[in-house]
């Protein structure tokens, strides 16, 4: 029944593909060519078409604040909390000024055309519960990084379904300190209620605050070892701070 009521939004999200298709060539001719500059314009257009799309197609009601805390020039390494499926095109909307890929599972590569869109956008998947296709994971994406493209990641590794966030993965922060990029942490609010909060996708309202960018420049060790949970702690009280302006989409998961 749950796969009945869901019918029509996997219909709009593939309705969405021609926001994504349509950069296609442009994408692919500059990556060709090795022209870095001209395929981060076109996936941040792709981006910018898509995110918006779906965020009005599944009735997101989205509040974002800090947007002035976006840096005019890349690369950095976003980091946010992971609440639902929705989290992605929120990121886009709010994020308009940064072209990013992420790093994901590889389940959503096999999904058929977003699969092979993901990749296009230089994202980087990750086997689940394989901790070396982890680390190649990170390598890769800092590879990315090392080129010009921004990345974004969920440290928590699962969704959380819920507004408790989940602790990180260690060794994640890693795609910001190795190439020593600035973290742009980010709190997300709400997007667990668009789906995974009921099972079936439903308009709700969802925040998103973003932070004040962090250097990770000549970081001492014990500066990288405490990176995590100055991070961590940021987005935390972020996702408080969004919770207490909307308590109606504080959702906690009940105890087995």
């Amino acid at each position: 029944m749950i796969i009945f009521r869901n019918i029509p939004s996997v219909v709009k999200l593939y309705r969405s593909l021609p926001e994504l298709t349509q950069f296609r060539e442009e994408i692919d001719d500059a990556r060709e060519k090795g022209d870095i500059e001209r395929e981060r314009e076109n996936i941040l257009k792709a981006e910018n078409c898509w995110g918006p799309r779906i965020v009005r197609e599944l009735g997101i009601d989205l509040h974002i604040s800090g947007r002035e805390n976006i840096p005019d020039h890349g690369p950095v390494c976003i980091i946010s909390n992971h609440q639902g499926y929705c989290d992605i095109p929120v990121c886009f909307t709010a994020l308009s000024k940064t072209q990013f890929g992420f790093i994901a599972k590889d389940d959503l590569e096999k999904v058929p055309k977003y699969g092979t869109w993901i990749k296009r956008v230089r994202s980087a998947m990750i086997r689940r519960g394989d901790a070396r296709a982890a680390l190649k994971a990170i390598l890769e994406g800092i590879s990315y990084i090392e080129q010009g493209f921004s990345m974004l990641i969920f440290p928590e590794g699962t969704r959380a379904k819920c507004s408790t966030m989940g602790t990180f993965k260690k060794g994640s922060l890693k795609l910001a300190t190795k190439p020593e990029v600035p973290i742009v942490p980010v709190s997300i609010n709400g997007t667990y209620n668009v789906f995974e909060r009921y099972g079936r996708v439903r308009p709700a309202r969802v925040d998103i605050l973003i932070h004040p960018p962090i250097e990770t420049k000549g970081l001492s060790r014990s500066d990288e070892e405490e990176l995590s949970d100055r991070v961590y702690d940021i987005i935390k009280n972020g996702v408080a701070e969004l919770a207490a302006g909307n308590p109606e989409s504080i959702f906690e998961k009940p105890e087995k």
